[in-house]
């Protein structure tokens, strides 16, 4: 299989959209969050923020970089891709550079990460390696999760409680039970941002053989899913309010759902790539509106 080529593209540039801009908002705004939450316990450490932050955007890119070579290789990206350019199947880089350059990014991220090893521990650790395997499992293998209809699991949870979590033990050594819900917030938008992917792509996922969540249940229980994440990642700080009686302003999360209804109203009636495309980013933006105003109303 030789894809096309388009020489055209400066090289900097192509190694910029293998990463997926958009999709690094889900690796930065549970790391903020978890930042914020940290400092408000008084227990800010500034170099265990910088590597988690560091390392949450490493693992993310050799994810995407992983999803680009294994979605070529297996035929999920053709010539009749709607979503944005894949680089290896527009032939701006061959497959076996994009091979070396997912081992690359996933080494360095292991290697930022030992810092974090040393002042967390184990537990730590064994959250590194689950999120650099997952990363790679999302896409390679048989039984990759995406194929297999898994990945709107692995991001829930990785993108939500264990980066938020994770974040918070890393520089205060310790994770209330409240750390984790919190978490579930930016999770739920991550997920979101997943579901407009692959509702944009059903068509194409379904005659590759990659059974993704949305061929699974269907285009309108998808739609209903994403709205029904929205819906729920506001309501994380009503709930805790209501079960610890403090930081009420961070409810100024629920500002996001007037934003919210134009984003569910385009998923439900557009199939035209050119309206799906950008809400990707706007809803990656609402992920990152609704960790800040999380963020903010938390600590005033």
């Amino acid at each position: 299989m030789r894809p096309p080529v388009h020489p055209s593209i400066p090289r900097p540039k192509v190694w910029l959209l293998a990463a997926r801009p958009k999709t690094l908002w889900a690796a930065v705004a549970p790391v903020v969050l978890g930042t914020v939450l940290t400092w408000d316990a008084g227990g800010f450490h500034a170099a265990s923020a910088f590597f988690a932050f560091l390392g949450a955007m490493l693992i993310q890119i050799g994810t995407n970089f992983s999803n680009d070579y294994a979605d070529f290789l297996k035929g999920a990206d053709t010539s009749a891709r709607k979503g944005p350019l894949r680089v290896t199947q527009a032939g701006l880089v061959s497959p076996e550079t994009m091979r070396r350059a997912t081992a690359l990014v996933f080494a360095i991220a292991f290697l930022t990460g030992l810092y974090l090893v040393w002042r967390g521990g184990w537990p730590i650790l064994l959250v590194g390696l689950f999120s650099i395997g997952s990363g790679i499992l999302y896409t390679v293998g048989r039984y990759s999760l995406a194929y297999l209809g898994l990945a709107d699991l692995f991001v829930l949870v990785f993108f939500g409680p264990v980066a938020v979590g994770g974040t918070f033990y890393v520089q205060a050594l310790t994770l209330p039970w409240w750390v984790v819900v919190a978490g579930l917030g930016p999770g739920l938008l991550a997920e979101a941002i997943l579901l407009v992917n692959n509702v944009r792509d059903v068509e194409e996922d379904r005659q590759a053989g990659k059974r993704t969540l949305v061929v699974r249940i269907g285009r309108r229980a998808a739609v209903a899913l994403y709205a029904a994440c929205l819906v729920l990642a506001a309501l994380i700080p009503v709930g805790l309010f209501l079960s610890t009686g403090t930081h009420p302003w961070a409810m100024l999360t629920l500002l996001i759902l007037p934003l919210a209804v134009r984003p569910v109203r385009a998923l439900a009636g557009e199939r035209d790539a050119f309206v799906l495309n950008p809400l990707l980013g706007a809803t990656s933006r609402l992920l990152l509106l609704y960790s800040l105003l999380f963020a903010v109303g938390w600590v005033l």
